[in-house]
């Protein structure tokens, strides 16, 4: 038994971390869009928070248990910058700015070769990231979002979700909930990015582009986000199908795109669509 256990780790341990890693990915879509904003930044942010974690650790040797939270403060930061001004952004524009973002900070990436190895990314960071850490911090951000699914701020999450004119209204305070789930948002994201990069030894700047941010957002769309469960479920299963349909690898993209269709079709709360919250 413990010999087949390593034989399937071994042979699929990139996928066991692709799948911890986009779950985070998916929770940080979750964040945002749990208060019904429609924000394609967490490919930007995981784009700085690898970086961040890739320099600290190549160019200065910062030991991996400092470059992790470093990895999470450093995209908090950018997020509470540009907080102010996207979030008086609504719905498809909140959207266009922050995939902007993520295009700003590719041609940045790029340009900066000196520091950042330009089109050729980073290559020879070292493999720290374990799965038993990447999947207790999975585990530890469901636990956070369901405790406070059950609280007073949850509700008032849900409040602006359904309609954001009456709860504000009612007295709910929107901008500091926006830019709140924007900053958890980021940091969720900036996590992944970094385990992502100590997990793969390289990074790009075409890593944190356009497709990531719809794979991102299909995540969400897939599993629902009536409960945090859900968009890591949908992680899960769109991180796995390549591997099943591995000759249409190249098409990624389109088989993306057709799942949002389709889920705002035919699934528009999600495959886990109510919230699981034991009735009072």
């Amino acid at each position: 038994m413990t010999e087949w256990l390593d034989d399937f780790l071994f042979t699929y341990e990139n996928l066991i971390h692709a799948l911890g890693v986009n779950g985070l990915l998916a929770l940080s879509m979750y964040c945002v869009m749990a208060l019904g904003q429609l924000s394609l930044g967490q490919a930007a942010f995981m784009g700085i928070g690898a970086y961040t974690g890739a320099l600290l650790t190549l160019k200065l040797g910062l030991p991996f248990y400092v470059v992790l939270p470093l990895s999470a403060v450093v995209p908090a930061m950018v997020a509470l910058v540009i907080g102010g001004p996207t979030l008086r952004l609504d719905g498809v524009y909140l959207a266009i700015a922050t995939i902007a973002l993520g295009e700003v900070l590719r041609v940045f990436y790029i340009n900066l070769d000196s520091v950042t190895g330009g089109a050729l990314g980073l290559s020879g960071i070292p493999q720290k990231a374990s799965l038993p850490l990447i999947y207790a911090l999975l585990v530890l951000f469901v636990a956070g979002f369901w405790t406070i699914g059950r609280t007073r701020i949850g509700r008032a999450m849900e409040a602006m979700r359904e309609d954001e004119m009456a709860a504000g209204v009612m007295g709910i305070n929107l901008p500091r909930y926006k830019l709140g789930a924007l900053i958890v948002s980021s940091m969720i994201a900036g996590l992944a990015g970094c385990l992502s990069a100590h997990s793969n030894s390289f990074i790009g700047p075409n890593e944190y582009g356009f497709e990531t941010a719809v794979s991102i957002l299909s995540f969400a769309l897939l599993g629902g986000i009536g409960t945090p469960v859900a968009p890591v479920v949908g992680a899960m299963v769109l991180t796995a199908l390549p591997e099943v349909l591995r000759p249409l690898a190249d098409f990624r993209l389109v088989i993306n795109g057709l799942i949002i269709v389709l889920a705002i079709l035919f699934l528009p709360r999600g495959i886990l669509p109510f919230r699981l919250r034991r009735a009072p």
